[in-house]
C-alpha cells in the first residue's frame, strides 16, 4: 500500500491467485483483461490511448507515472483503449506547462481505474517467469473489495487467443486525415497532401502513424476495418497501409486475410505495421503465435538485415509471426535482439513489406521512422511506372 497500515482502496487478482492490495484511482468499479507490462519511461498518455491496448490492463515499470499530467495533444486516439492501469508510486499533482490537468482525473473522466502503491517489479517479475494471464482490478474508494469473488473473476475471464477485438476499436465510417508533425509553438502541423494517394486500414491505428504519412505528404483515406478489397480498390490507392490494433490475428484474420490477398494480388504497394504485420503474415502464408508475455516498451533493439543497422523501437504485442513453417516467398527482414523473434518481412521481389514494432513511435524513438519513406518511395516508384 501507498501507506503502510491505511485501509487499501484498490486491489488486483491474477488468474492464478497472486493478490496485490493498493491504493485506488480514476473510476471505481471492477474490470478484467489480460494484464502486461510496459518498460517504457515516457509516453503513458500515448500508451494508454493506444487500441493496441485494448482488452489490456498496463503495468508501468517505470515508477513514476502522471507527474507531468494529460493534455489534449499527446493522444493516439480519441479515447483510452487501456482497461486499467498499475502504478508503483501515487500519481503527483502534474508539473509542465502542458498539463491541462492531472491523470487521475483523466481516467475518472474516461472510466479507467488504476492502482498504486504495489510493487511493480514484483509483479512484472511474476509476469515475466510465468507469462501474460488474465486479472481482475477492484477500485473501490470505500475499501469494500471482495478479493474472492476478483480471483473467480480472473480466472473466469475470456482469453485473448480467438479474439477478435480489431472491430471493435476500428472507425466505423471512412475519413481523411491532414494533421501532420509537432512543433513548437505551433502545435500540429497540416500535410500538404499533394502525394500519393494512401488508404489506412484502421485495425486501431494510431494518429501518429497517419500524422507520420501525413509528413511525407500523402493524401490519406482511413477506412475501417472490416472495408472490402472491392472498396479499398474503388478508391484508386497508389498504396495501402494495414495498421496496428489489438486481439488475436488469427481471429482478425478470419476476414482480414482474404482482402490482404486481394490487394498484394492487385500489385499495390503494401505497408503493415503490428497487428498489420501479422496480418500480411497470414496471407503469405504464415501463421501467428501468441508470445509468453510479449513485447512492449520503447527501449527494444531490432536489427534491419537489409541495411545492417540496428534501432532502438517501440513495442506493443503479444503475439508473432511463428518461424515454424515460414513459406520460402517470405524473406524476414528484421529481428529482435532480445529474443530473435521475427520484427519484420517482405515478399520477395514485390514492395509489400511490414514491421512488427512501431515506426511512429509515440512514444519512443524515432530510429525506425524510415521506413515510411521506405514505403512511399515505393509507392511514388509504382505510381510512376504504371
Amino acid at each position: 500500500m501507498t501507506n503502510p497500515g491505511s485501509k487499501p482502496t484498490a486491489a488486483l487478482a491474477l488468474a492464478d491467485g497472486t493478490v496485490f492490495l493498493g491504493r485506488g484511482h480514476g473510476a471505481a468499479g471492477i474490470r478484467t483483461a489480460e494484464i502486461v507490462f510496459n518498460t517504457a519511461i515516457t509516453g503513458y498518455q500515448e500508451i494508454l490511448t493506444d487500441p493496441s491496448y485494448a482488452g489490456q490492463i498496463v503495468t508501468f515499470t517505470f515508477p513514476h507515472i502522471g507527474n507531468v499530467g494529460v493534455n489534449g495533444e499527446d493522444t493516439e486516439a480519441g479515447t483510452p483503449y487501456a482497461a486499467g492501469a498499475v502504478f508503483r508510486a501515487f500519481p503527483t499533482a502534474p508539473s509542465n506547462w502542458r498539463a491541462e490537468r492531472s491523470l487521475e482525473q483523466w481516467l475518472a473522466d474516461h472510466g479507467i481505474g488504476a492502482i498504486s502503491g504495489i510493487d511493480t517489479r514484483r509483479l512484472t517479475r511474476h509476469l515475466r517467469d510465468r507469462g501474460a494471464q488474465n486479472a481482475a482490478l477492484q477500485v473501490a474508494p470505500d475499501g469494500a473489495l471482495d478479493l474472492d469473488a476478483l480471483k473467480k473473476a480472473a480466472a473466469g475471464a475470456p482469453s485473448m487467443v480467438g479474439q477478435d477485438l480489431a472491430t471493435g476499436v476500428s472507425a466505423t465510417q471512412r475519413y481523411g486525415w491532414q494533421q501532420a508533425g509537432w512543433s513548437i509553438p505551433g502545435g500540429y502541423t497540416v500535410g500538404s497532401g499533394d502525394g500519393p494517394h494512401v488508404v489506412v486500414v484502421d485495425y486501431g491505428i494510431k494518429s501518429n502513424i497517419l500524422r507520420s504519412l501525413a509528413e511525407q505528404g500523402c493524401r490519406i483515406t482511413v477506412v475501417p476495418a472490416t472495408t472490402t478489397a472491392e472498396e479499398i480498390r474503388a478508391l484508386d490507392p497508389d498504396g495501402v497501409l494495414f495498421g496496428n490494433g489489438p486481439g488475436d490475428p488469427a481471429a482478425t484474420g478470419a476476414h482480414a486475410v482474404p482482402v490482404i490477398k486481394d490487394v498484394v494480388d492487385a500489385d499495390l504497394p503494401v505497408f503493415g505495421i503490428c497487428l498489420g504485420h501479422q496480418l500480411l503474415g497470414l496471407a503469405l502464408g504464415a501463421k501467428t503465435t501468441k508470445m509468453r508475455f510479449g513485447h512492449h516498451g520503447a527501449n527494444h533493439p531490432v536489427k534491419d538485415f537489409t541495411t545492417g543497422r540496428v534501432e532502438i523501437t517501440s513495442q506493443n504485442h503479444g503475439f508473432a509471426i511463428d518461424e515454424t513453417g515460414l513459406p520460402a516467398s517470405i524473406q524476414v527482414t528484421h529481428r529482435s535482439l532480445f529474443d530473435g523473434t521475427i520484427q519484420g518481412i517482405a515478399l520477395e521481389g514485390r514492395p509489400v513489406f511490414s514491421v512488427q514494432y512501431h515506426p511512429e513511435a509515440s512514444p519512443g524513438p524515432a530510429d525506425s521512422s524510415y521506413l515510411f519513406q521506405r514505403f512511399v518511395e515505393a509507392v511514388r516508384a509504382r505510381r510512376a511506372s504504371a
